[in-house]
């Protein structure tokens, strides 16, 4: 046989974790790495967190799984949680963050057609979005490279410039049902929309009876200082998809919305088997245990505020490869001024620092919530180095 036994669709590199120690994961072989990468945002509690740990653990004595066809006390708790800490009103639980962008696609769609509005289908999306790897999420983003071999896309999407509200209004048309936007483009490179652009979806959404639905698989769970992102902006969404950071680890997701938004999400609307399992939501709760709190989110901003201006000052003694930094909290991204994927390579390979590259030349900076002085000066440390040892044309 010569396809793998795990199907290759991953360019894996050769970093094999067997064990993970707060801020750190550890190979195979004994090498230590420190983890600003956090499973692309999964981590937030770091590899050890005794809370979470503890939480899943009991709950796995007691009962993993159940089927959807009976009453879910542990779902109920975590969804009234949410709903109590958010915009929603009501919550259904996924295992990934490409499931709850689903669900969110469905449920803007359910809203108009649930009163007979059968012709308004289309969500109006943006420039170097990442929604998901689903054909319906694929179908959502503009991204060839995602396209590829998977022809003809879904129906339904239609691509305007992201960061641009004339762009959004010039692809309003009879067909329009709503909005689906990052409000922090993460695989787009750590791009926050503007406050005039989040804003304006909000106004047009109202104004034109739209929903405005986020994706906030990346920016949510107090990752940029809030408990979810829309908060920096002072409107909410009708409809929002979380996943990543709300199992610290553990495979979970949900699409939150308001009463209204779910007016069509009503019996054998929707369904999954494993979505909202005991297990799943035990994670969750101690999730929210830790971060769902003013203290935890003062920590992360006061922390991404003098990460960030420790990086500012960093990347002025590289002119010849940096450029700026942008980002919110502890969603940090270096735009380079070469390609971002050699030098995380680099980065990875001989410093032992584990960074995740992005679009637009952007090195996305995504260390554990619970990072502290110590990770912070490890981190400089391996990237000074990192910096001094570069050879971009190498």
């Amino acid at each position: 046989m010569s396809i793998t036994p795990l199907m290759p669709v991953y360019p894996r590199c050769g970093v094999r974790p067997v064990k993970g120690e707060h801020c750190h994961l550890i190979d195979e072989d004994g090498t230590r790495y420190l983890d600003f990468a956090s499973g692309i945002a999964v981590n937030l509690l770091g590899h050890s967190h005794k809370g979470l740990i503890g939480a899943i653990q009991k709950q796995a004595e007691t009962l993993m799984h159940v089927s959807n066809l009976y009453g879910s006390p542990q779902g109920e708790a975590l969804a009234q949680r949410l709903v109590d800490k958010t915009f929603a009103d009501t919550v259904f639980f996924t295992n990934s963050g490409a499931e709850a962008v689903e669900c969110a696609i469905k449920t803007a769609r359910a809203y108009h057609q649930h009163v007979g509005n059968d012709d308004k289908f289309e969500l109006i999306t943006f420039t170097n979005a990442f929604h998901g790897r689903t054909m319906a999420t694929i179908s959502a983003s503009n991204q060839e490279k995602m396209h590829k071999g998977f022809m003809p896309l879904l129906a339904g999407f239609k691509y305007a410039e992201f960061d641009d509200l004339e762009s959004a209004k010039a692809q309003m048309g009879p067909n329009t049902a709503g909005f689906l936007v990052e409000p922090i483009q993460g695989e787009g490179g750590i791009r926050p929309g503007s406050e005039e652009f989040i804003r304006g979806l909000r106004q047009l959404a109202d104004e034109n009876d739209l929903m405005l639905v986020f994706d906030e698989v990346q920016c949510g769970v107090a990752r940029t200082g809030k408990l979810y992102a829309y908060e920096h902006y002072g409107i909410e969404p009708d409809i929002m998809a979380t996943a990543k950071g709300i199992g610290g680890g553990f495979p979970l997701g949900a699409c939150l919305a308001t009463e209204k938004a779910a007016r069509g999400m009503g019996f054998g609307t929707h369904g999954s088997t494993y979505g909202g399992n005991p297990l799943a939501m035990a994670a969750g709760m101690a999730v929210m245990d830790a971060v769902a709190n003013d203290e935890f989110l003062a920590e992360v901003t006061e922390k991404g505020e003098r990460l960030r201006t420790r990086l500012e000052q960093f990347i002025g003694n590289y002119p010849e490869l940096f450029e700026l930094v942008r980002g919110k909290g502890l969603m940090l991204g270096l735009k380079m001024k070469v390609e971002s994927r050699p030098f995380f390579v680099h980065l990875r390979d001989n410093h032992q620092l584990l960074t995740v590259a992005a679009g637009d030349n952007t090195l996305r900076v995504l260390p554990p919530l619970v990072a502290g002085d110590a990770e912070f000066d490890e981190f400089f440390d391996k990237l000074s180095a990192g910096a001094a040892s570069f050879d971009p044309g190498a």
